[in-house]
């Protein structure tokens, strides 16, 4: 049977979405691609329908480096509702749990929340899209089901109040940074679990996904306002180098007769990173003028062997 073939233009870059509430990350993806008439795309993270904010999206080439930006930190502004625990952990779903949280001060939740600063371990929500022989978590979920979650080790770099309005129902707005795999929404709930009274997100934002900020994105709407003014030439403008994804590991530049070699899947000699790496660091890799080859591993002879490769297409 005959492959099919993919539609769209082979573009590569990265587009930084503001994602608007109310929309899944796929949804979002899918409009991004449409405007872009990309032939691929993916993005670095989802965010629930509730959540707005940063969403890298990968078009072409770019990703095959998407998992550099998943594995990458994050930052978020959001409210959490004391006083209401929910079924999914956020305002979306029923009420689980509902209890008076007027003696809540924010002394409590100062103290409270130094015991989740630093390394810790967190039990993934059954509302997550982690996957349990092979099905996501939150389809489990729907159906009543829920299973056994390992915890996982994660880092909480910050976790900073920046406002709290008690009463029965309180909301306490904070600003977290965390490491990769972290839920916010379980940030919630084992904070109102500390404090006796439950809790739940009632507003998330994504401020910050590895190196890319709120001012660097557009909003879906001013997206679709772009694409009526301006060509499909006019739109890739947008994008950012897909080598953005991987510009905090080091780079290497090869000569044009050595990149020909990596490119064909051989692991070659770097006098850089023999110098200067270390066995098994990631490498973006560049053809001497300036072109991204992609990423490469430095092997024990101090070979940068590939492991991802950008297919050129001129």
């Amino acid at each position: 049977m005959a492959r099919r073939r993919n539609r769209g233009r082979p573009i590569n870059g990265i587009f930084l979405l503001d994602k608007p509430l109310g929309l899944s990350s796929n949804q979002a993806l899918q409009s991004v691609k449409h405007l872009f008439d990309a032939n691929k795309a993916g993005h670095t993270g989802s965010l629930d329908p509730l959540a707005t904010g940063v969403l890298p999206i990968c078009l072409g080439e770019a990703t095959k480096f998407s998992q550099f930006l998943l594995d990458s930190d994050k930052h978020y502004k959001s409210t959490f509702t004391l006083g209401v625990a929910t079924e999914t952990g956020d305002c979306d779903g029923d009420i689980r749990q509902q209890q008076d949280a007027s003696s809540i001060t924010r002394a409590h939740i100062d103290l409270a929340l130094e015991s989740f600063r630093g390394p810790i371990e967190q039990i993934p929500s059954m509302y997550s899209a982690l996957k349990h022989n092979g099905q996501p978590l939150y389809k489990l979920a729907r159906q009543g089901i829920e299973v056994e979650r390992e915890a996982r080790s994660i880092t909480i770099f910050k976790y900073d109040v920046l406002d709290f309005r008690p009463g029965a129902l309180a909301e306490l707005d904070v600003q977290v940074h965390v490491s990769k795999g972290t839920y916010v929404r379980s940030l919630a709930e084992d904070l109102g679990a500390m404090l006796g009274c439950g809790a739940h997100v009632s507003a998330l934002h994504r401020n910050i996904a590895g190196p890319f900020t709120d001012e660097q994105t557009m909003t879906l709407d001013e997206l679709k306002k772009h694409r009526q003014i301006v060509d499909l030439q006019g739109m890739d403008e947008l994008l950012k180098p897909m080598e953005i994804a991987v510009a905090d590991r080091m780079a290497v530049e090869l000569s044009e007769v050595v990149s020909g070699y990596f490119q064909l899947g051989q692991p070659v000699m770097s006098n850089h990173a023999f110098r200067n790496g270390q066995e098994g660091d990631i490498v973006r890799v560049f053809r001497e003028g300036g072109d991204f080859l992609g990423v490469g591993e430095i092997n024990r002879d101090g070979q940068v062997a590939p492991k991802r490769l950008v297919v050129e297409t001129h």
